[in-house]
């Protein structure tokens, strides 16, 4: 007397779940250039690591006599797994199974997959396919009714935002609520040509007029460039790769810290570059990424959203291995004024930086708010003071380097300038409650016009106000607190990073 028969007809019902959703559509997913739901899986985290919850949730079919005859599992696979030797939950919709629409199993699935995650304090890992969660026209014929709508365990998708990371990778059409679930995400990524996010799919916008193809209504040139994605990759190979590498930057919850990494990059490196990186020429543009990659750990930054918001740019990156959330200027994109988006792009990486305890060093060249129509009737003002809201309210330890502009009510969001001020600017710095050539020929005007030779006084009085205006003068009164050799920068941060730590681990 064992339970040998009942055990066969559990490794019979695995066997058939690793089937999805037949050979015919599996064949199928591999032809769209899209791998299936395990291989993604497999391929997002460590080696033999994974190990299913509900593999045999489903749906069997039966003879008369209510023997056993086969069997097609729930379209959502997830389980425990490791990344990097750190417990995650993933989760992958099968699009083989009904397109990754709801299935009888689905919801239940659906809500402890989420729960699991905030319940227990680790990562969420959600690999999109389908709708998601969502419904299908054919599955009402199936039940023979309709409802009104409610998402179960949505309740569950917020604690998880509020208390783990969470990453979505968008890996093909997706809408309805699989669109929902990859915004509701600290991190997202799709692939391009392959990934789509929509509300509803071009059969159905084709009924408000709207004759688009897939890409056209919701491919990744879309969402990565007005802020709905933060990243948009060539390959799911490469999708994997990213959403690794974020989580390397971040705790498994809130109520941890992010762990250091080893470091072979000299804390006192000073990169000869740096002397040369700010050109003298006011308006000459520069790169801040290069000087982002002098300052941090070789190798180490991470940059997030980099299709929008482009003024503003926001990555994570290293100091003597220690983890930092990076806010700094891109004066090659609106001379690095903040827009609306650029301020929405702020306002959102500082939370994130405060919630999971990362301390920010803000790299500086903030000519204020972009100014015009455009800027007006996009509301840059309003999301410019929910921006600097934002940084008034962080309470992670915070650095800022002066690099060259910080003009008006932009360039004071720095930092809250209430706190103390673990703050530096080098020689280039150059600020002020407005550019003074925007104002000097309007403020000097009728002492121009009367001169002799006005082009002659014009110059003799910008010579004079350049006096002024060199960040010594504000030093003197302590305004700022240290002018600083640029090649000192990467020395000095490192500092801060030792220190704000040093903070982090005593609460």
């Amino acid at each position: 007397m064992t339970w040998n028969p009942e055990l066969e007809e559990l490794a019979e019902r695995q066997r058939l779940a690793e089937k999805m959703g037949g050979e015919e559509k599996v064949s199928r997913q591999h032809g769209r250039g899209k791998l299936d739901a395990r291989a993604r899986i497999a391929g997002i985290v460590d080696e033999d690591s994974f190990r299913e919850i509900g593999k045999i949730a489903g749906r069997g079919t039966y003879a008369d006599d209510g023997t056993f005859e086969d069997f097609a599992p729930s379209n959502l696979i997830f389980g425990r797994a490791n990344i990097e030797g750190r417990p995650v939950v993933a989760s992958a919709d099968d699009f083989t199974v009904r397109g990754g629409a709801a299935d009888a199993a689905l919801h239940r699935k659906f809500v402890q997959c989420e729960k699991m995650a905030h319940t227990l304090g680790i990562p969420m890992i959600r690999m999109i396919d389908g709708t998601g969660g969502g419904g299908s026209v054919k599955s009402l014929e199936d039940m023979g009714f309709t409802y009104v709508p409610a998402v179960p365990g949505w309740e569950d998708i917020i604690k998880n935002q509020d208390t783990v990371p969470v990453v979505a990778l968008a890996l093909g059409p997706t809408a309805g609520m699989g669109a929902a679930r990859a915004v509701a995400s600290h991190y997202s990524i799709m692939v391009k040509g392959l990934s789509q996010i929509f509300a509803a799919g071009p059969a159905v916008a084709a009924a408000i007029g709207d004759d688009l193809s897939k890409e056209q209504l919701g491919g990744s040139d879309i969402h990565t460039t007005n802020g709905v994605i933060d990243e948009e990759v060539a390959s799911e190979a490469e999708a994997f790769l990213t959403a690794r590498k974020f989580l390397s930057y971040l705790p498994s919850n809130v109520n941890q810290l992010s762990a250091r990494a080893e470091n072979w990059d000299p804390v006192d490196r000073k990169d000869e570059s740096l002397l040369s990186a700010v050109p003298r020429e006011d308006k000459q543009v520069y790169s801040m990424r290069k000087i982002m990659t002098s300052v941090f750990d070789e190798g180490s930054v991470f940059e997030m959203g980099k299709r929008w918001g482009r003024a503003a740019i926001t990555a994570f990156a290293r100091l003597d291995g220690w983890p930092v959330a990076v806010l700094a200027n891109d004066p090659s994109f609106l001379g690095g004024s903040w827009e609306a988006k650029s301020s929405e792009k702020v306002e959102r990486f500082v939370k994130l930086a405060g919630q999971f305890h990362l301390p920010v060093v803000h790299l500086v060249d903030n000519p204020g708010f972009m100014i015009g129509g455009e800027a007006e009737r996009t509301g840059t003002i309003r999301y410019g003071v929910q921006a600097m809201n934002a940084v008034y309210k962080a309470t992670v330890p915070w650095a800022s380097v002066i690099v060259r502009r910080a003009y008006g009510i932009a360039g004071s969001a720095m930092s809250n300038a209430e706190n103390f001020q673990y703050r530096f600017a080098w020689p280039s710095g150059d600020w002020g409650s407005l550019p003074i050539a925007g104002g000097l020929e309007v403020a000097y005007k009728s002492d121009i016009e009367s001169a002799e030779d006005p082009a002659a006084r014009l110059a003799e009085i910008k010579a004079k106000l350049d006096k002024v205006t060199s960040p010594f003068r504000t030093a003197e009164q302590f305004s700022v607190e240290d002018i600083i050799d640029p090649r000192e920068t990467r020395p000095l941060l490192c500092e801060f990073a030792d220190l704000a730590w040093r903070k982090l681990a005593t609460g």
